[in-house]
Parts: C-alpha cells; sequence; structure tokens
C-alpha cells in the first residue's frame, strides 16, 4: 500500500463513529490501547508497553497483542460499512514472529476485500522502540461479518 493510501483520513463522520465504538470497550481502555489512525479500510492501535500488559520474561503478553490486531483489523472493516451497520470477528489466525517488545506495539489493520457480508483483513502488530524503529512481531489475518446496528 503506497504512502498516500496509508496516511489518507476517513471523514469526520466515520472517525467518530470509530472512535466512539472504541471508546466503549473495555478491553481496549484496561490495556491503555488507544487509535492513533483511521482511514478508509485502515485503522491503527497503539499500545504503551507496561508491566500490566506483560508475561513473565517482560514481553507484551500475546494476549494483548491479539486483542489489539483483532481491534485494529474490527474497526478497519467498520470504516467501509454504512452508519446501519456494526462488525463482528468470525475468525483470526495470528503468527508471532517475534517477542513483542520495544515502547509500543502499533497493530495495522488493513482491509483486503470489504463484501457484503464477510470482510477479510490483514493484521500486523509492530514493536516500535523509542528513536522510532520498527520490528514486525505478529502478522494474521481476520474475517468480519456485518451485522444490523444494534439500536440504542
Amino acid at each position: 500500500m503506497d504512502d498516500r493510501t496509508q496516511q489518507e483520513q476517513a471523514s469526520p463522520a466515520v472517525r467518530k463513529r470509530v472512535q466512539d465504538s472504541f471508546d466503549l470497550q473495555g478491553l481496549m481502555s484496561h490495556l491503555g490501547a488507544r487509535l492513533t489512525h483511521i482511514g478508509p479500510g485502515r485503522v491503527h492501535v497503539v499500545l504503551p508497553a507496561r508491566p500490566e500488559v506483560t508475561q513473565q520474561h517482560g514481553y507484551v503478553h500475546a494476549g494483548a497483542t491479539s486483542a489489539i490486531a483483532d481491534s485494529a483489523g474490527g474497526y478497519a472493516a467498520l470504516t467501509l460499512f454504512d452508519e446501519d451497520s456494526d462488525v463482528l470477528t468470525v475468525e483470526y489466525k495470528i503468527n508471532l514472529l517475534a517477542p513483542a517488545a520495544g515502547d509500543h506495539l502499533e497493530a495495522i489493520g488493513t482491509v483486503l476485500k470489504s463484501g457484503r457480508t464477510l470482510t477479510v483483513c490483514q493484521l500486523e502488530v509492530y514493536g516500535v522502540r523509542e528513536g522510532g524503529e520498527r520490528k514486525l512481531v505478529a502478522n494474521g489475518q481476520q474475517t468480519l461479518i456485518r451485522v444490523n446496528r444494534l439500536a440504542e
């Protein structure tokens, strides 16, 4: 994907809908994750490395790594849905390629194919050091289903 597409922002209405939904996720709040980019078919989620999200060797836990990847992909899909639709994960596969180390992790969800019912996303998670050095620590693929938005 070219740099222009990576930096393109979703419309203000889509960004608000995605951010509002993300803010309702107790797990993301509990982990300390935040959205850093919301573009058409592409969302970035950042998780600061803190003792509360590590495993016994001091690396960010695979569960936290997987959770931010899942959310990044789900919200990437949501950016392409109409306002009456919502999204649920059907399945995902993640490969843990290296210990999740760094000052923070950045998960990037990118839509590969958005369909009427099912959407497929690519998932990438990078360990990012203070100086900006990035290392791919996990990658995967996800299938999501479009569902009708629940009445509020």
